[in-house]
This record gives C-alpha cells, structure tokens and sequence, in this order.
C-alpha cells in the first residue's frame, strides 16, 4: 500500500462519516425533537425498548448516539436502568442497516439497462437532486429532505473512494497474508476494537471492511472476528459519555460494553467450538460486501437474541460494579443541557427534579420534628444534607429554567416552567426552615431544655398539622393535583392560628411559673419557623391553582380566600379544627 493510497483511504473515509453524520443529522432534524421523546416515553418495556432502539438507532445511523442518549435520560433521573438495557439492545441491532444501505454502492452492471440502475448512476441522481431541494426550495422541511439526500450521496461517494484505494490490494502478497493472519480469531477481534474505537463509528468500521471484502481476498473465517470487534468497539465513546455522570448514568454507560463483550464472547465460543465439532466449510469462502452487510446482521441479531432474556441479570451486574457512595444521594442530579433544545424532555426532566427536591424537603421535615422529641445526632446531620442538596437542586434548576423560558414552549410547557419557577424557592425555604428546627432540637438537648406537660401536649397536636399541610402540598405538586392542593389554605389558616394560642398559653403557663423564658425561647423559634413553613405550602398551592387557571396573583387569590371563604373552605377548615384541637 503506496502513500497515495493512503490518502485516497483516508479521503474516502472521511468522505463515508460527514456523509454518514449528515444524514443521520438531517433524519433527526425531519423527525424534529420526536425521536428523543418518543425514546423517553415509549420504552417502559422491554419489547418496546429494543424496538425503538432499533428503530432510532436506524433513523440517526448511530448506536453510540443513542446509547449516549440513554445515559442522558438515565442520567438526569428521567429513565430507569432496565428501560436502558432494553434501548442499548436495540441499539445493538439498529445500527447493521447501514450495512445495506452501503450494498446500494454496488448494485448495477457494465452493460445494458445495468449501467443505468449503478451506484455511480444512482449516487449522482440522488446528489443532483438534494442539492436543487438544498439550494432552490424555500420550505424547511423540504430543505432536510435535501441534506439527506446529500448525505447519502456523499457517504456513497466515500465508499466508491475506499473501494477504489483498496481495489488494488488483492494482488499485494503482504495483504493476503495479512487477512490470512487474521483467522486467528483473538486477533481479528482486537483489529476490530481498534479500528472502530479510532473510527468511533460501527458503521464506518464495517463500511471499511465490505470495500477490503471487494479485492476478494478477504474470508468468512477472517469477517467474523472483525465484526464482532466491531461490535465492542463501537462502545469507546459511549463510555466517555460517562465522564462527570451521576452513578446511575455511568451504570447506563457500561451497559453497551458490557452487553457487547459478553454477546460477543459467547457468540465467538459458541462459533468456533461448533466449528470444531461440525467444520464448517464456508469458512475458506470470499466475501462481498453483501455477505458482510448479512454477517454484521445475522451476528447482532444473535447477540440480541441471546441478551433478551437477561437485562434484569444485566441491570444487577452494572449495579454492582458501579457502586453507590454514601454521599452521592446528597448531590443533586446532573441537569442535561442536550435536552434545552428539546423543550419536551427538558420540561420532563425538570419536573423530575422538582419532584426529589420536593420529596428531600418533605424528608428534611419530617426528620427535623421528630428531633424535637427524640433527638439523634445522626438525623441531625441527615437534616443538614438534604438541606444542602436541596440548595443545589436550587441553584442547578434555577439557572436550567431561566435558560429553558429562551425557547418556544407550548402552552402546557410554559405553565409547568412557571409552577416551577414559583415554586422553587418555597422549597427550597421549607428546607431551611427544617434546619432551624433542627437547630432548636440541638439547643433544647444541649441546654437539657424540658417543656411543661401542657406546652409538649400543644406542640405535638401542631407538628401533626404541620407535617401534614407539608405532605399535602408536596404530593399535590408531585402529582399535579389541584383538588389537593385546594385543601392546603384551610390548614394553613388552622396552624397560624394555632401558632398564636401557645403562644398566648405559654405567657399564661410563665406567668403561672410552669416554664422559663430560655424555653419559651426555644419555643417562640420553632413556632415562628413552623408558621413560615404553612406560608411557603400555601404559596405552593397557590401557584399551582391560580396557574393552572391561567393566572398568577397569589396574594389575591389568598385575599379572596381568606374573605370570602367558602362553604368548601370551611367545611374543610372545621376537619381540620377537629383533628387538631387545643384545649
């Protein structure tokens, strides 16, 4: 292989991948910002994912795109670790039919109507009229349609380069020793891996193998090793994708490695121990880049096949070997910036953040009032990092939302960001207002603080009413329920009520000299921060009523409550009286 070759090789190769990028490019670009959300919400089986894996990976000729998709979603919380396995199986699979779209390359003849069905034919027709719908047709969509076609067109062009830098390569005595070598099948395999982690493309790498297989010298006994190199090799970037993931998203990583390492595996042991027994004689015969497309197929499939029964062993195997850290349920989950241009999953995957941020505030609540009455220094500390997780969900959604509000919304998205966006920093505050209860625990142990029998009475009849109006208004936000939500007023009128009654009893139970004024301190902290919790679950309440109507005035909507309250309103508020009752 002289250094003109090499060039011309090197050409044709880079001609085969932007071809291949475009169109691939130009196939997501028609199907809009579809194919990820279809891929998000439509595999919640197995059957399903593998199909859909298949079918996108088909679309966008990359299964390294849409394994490193899948970590996103897996990464960002919006997808769990079995849905992935299933996506990454189809993936597996999807990306053997650019194989066939390569064999277009060489259809046709020398001679009679064959010369005009030929690729070089075909090619030029194809690139002729991407270019006119590109250049002279004002509609978008038309326009994509054209970058396909280009894409095709140049990817075509690509492999009439590589096969013409190869073609003649059968005759070099060096390169047929070269393929011989390569029936040792460890070898072939490592080949493979090679070539393709450098390519960082399955499709190119097979490409390049089909235009080698027109010299004619290169063997089903030396193809099938490569291919199944091929295979592990394609997962190189999807593993880089990994970097700075959350542990769930390098466990969705490690899935296409480790899925195609053991296919593979056991695919080359079951082949060449058959081999053994059967010997199978169409081993020593040529190949074409038609029986390459059919081996690259058949060998995925197999492999595939052989998977199926096993993602949840899968699932099981990348848990264990990516272990979750004590600390790593502290840290907030990676936000995706690939998914700002994809309105849909962005606004999916905020709500799933708002929904464990809603969730780690609630927790922080629970934990912080039960301080007051059995306290634990490791719940104390617990308390202290979910409110320090819950200042990261802050800051890390605060600045995806703003960014998200730059781009067209729909309706519905556009009330979702705003609950959101109103929302946030109630919860974030509720979080706050945990610690400084769990600040007033510590202060009433480390003084050996007792409150009277009445006082300790009182307050446990409002933390029952304070850790409900929390859990009221957390589940109504988590699952969008306005007619829950509309039950969060009355109570937060009861507390604040409450709140001034032992207050009033306390000066009743000092002056009576049943408590001391370090306690009443003590008290009045953890009254104020109890009363400040019930405003931030109104104005959660709040926000998502008076948005869902299409409106957003909260201390309008509170004043028309709280004036004109209604038969529903005190009917509820009466409920709640009788559950939570002072005497």
């Amino acid at each position: 292989m002289d250094f003109l070759m090499i060039i011309n090789l090197l050409g044709g190769i880079a001609l085969f991948l932007f071809g291949m990028k475009l169109m691939g490019d130009g196939m997501k670009s028609v199907a809009g910002n579809k194919l990820e959300l279809i891929l998000y919400r439509l595999s919640n089986t197995t059957l399903k994912g593998v199909l859909l894996g298949t079918g996108v990976t088909a679309v966008i000729q990359s299964s390294c795109a849409t394994s490193v998709m899948v970590v996103g979603f897996v990464n960002s919380g919006m997808m769990k670790l079995r849905q992935a396995v299933s996506v990454v199986l189809g993936a597996i699979l999807g990306t053997s039919i650019t194989g066939w779209i390569i064999c277009l390359n060489y259809i046709g003849g020398s001679s009679g109507i064959g010369k005009y069905l030929s690729s070089a034919v075909l090619t030029g027709i194809v690139a002729a009229i991407g270019i006119i719908l590109c250049m002279f047709v004002k509609n978008k969509t038309v326009k994509k349609a054209g970058s396909i076609l280009m894409g095709f067109a140049v990817l075509m062009f690509g492999m009439s380069a590589m096969s013409s830098a190869v073609s003649s390569l059968g005759e070099a005595e060096g390169f047929r020793n070269l393929l011989t070598s390569l029936s040792n099948p460890v070898l072939g395999v490592l080949i493979g891996i090679a070539v393709t982690a450098v390519l960082q493309s399955a499709s190119a790498a097979v490409g390049i193998i089909q235009a080698l297989s027109v010299s004619g010298t290169i063997s089903i006994g030396a193809a099938v090793p490569l291919l199944l190199g091929v295979t592990v090799g394609a997962s190189v970037p999807v593993l880089l994708s990994a970097l700075g993931a959350t542990v769930n998203g390098k466990r969705a990583a490690i899935i296409y490695p480790i899925t195609t390492s053991l296919s593979a595996a056991v695919c080359a042991a079951l082949f060449y121990i058959g081999n053994a027994v059967f010997k199978f004689g169409i081993l020593e015969n040529t190949t074409d880049p038609f029986v390459i497309a059919l081996l690259n197929s058949v060998i995925r499939f197999a492999m595939v096949l052989m998977l199926l029964p096993f993602t949840k062993l899968i699932e099981k195997l990348v848990t264990l070997l990516i272990k979750k850290k004590k600390d790593d349920e502290d840290d907030a989950p990676l936000l995706e910036e690939m998914f700002i241009s994809h309105p849909a999953l962005a606004v999916d995957q905020s709500r799933s953040a708002m929904c464990e941020m809603a969730e780690r505030s609630l927790k922080a609540l629970t934990l912080a009032t039960r301080l007051l009455t059995e306290y634990k220094e490791d719940a104390y500390d617990q308390v202290a990092k979910l409110e320090a997780s819950v200042d990261k969900y802050e800051d890390g959604l605060g600045t995806y939302l703003v960014k998200l509000t730059g781009r067209e919304l729909t309706e519905q998205q556009n009330k979702d960001v705003s609950v959101f966006l109103h929302t946030l920093s109630d919860f974030e505050r509720i979080s706050d207002h945990a610690l400084n209860i769990a600040e007033s625990a510590k202060e009433k142990k480390d003084k050996k603080l007792v409150f009277s029998g009445g006082a300790q009475e009182e307050m446990n009849v409002i933390t029952g009413a304070l850790n409900e109006i929390v859990k009221i208004s957390t589940t109504a936000f988590i699952d969008k329920d306005i007619e829950s939500a509309k039950k969060v007023e009355p109570l937060e009128e009861l507390i604040d009520e409450l709140c001034d009654t032992i207050k009033t009893h306390h000066i009743e139970r000092l002056q009576a000299g049943q408590c001391t004024i370090v306690s009443g301190f003590v008290l009045n902290d953890i009254l104020t921060n109890y009363e400040r919790v019930s405003d931030h679950c109104s104005n959660i309440a709040a926000a998502m009523i008076e948005l869902d109507v299409d409106e957003f005035d909260t201390h309008k909507y509170l004043n028309r409550i709280k004036n004109k309250r209604s038969d529903e309103f005190e009917k509820q508020y009466e409920e709640y009286a009788e559950r939570y009752k002072i005497v």
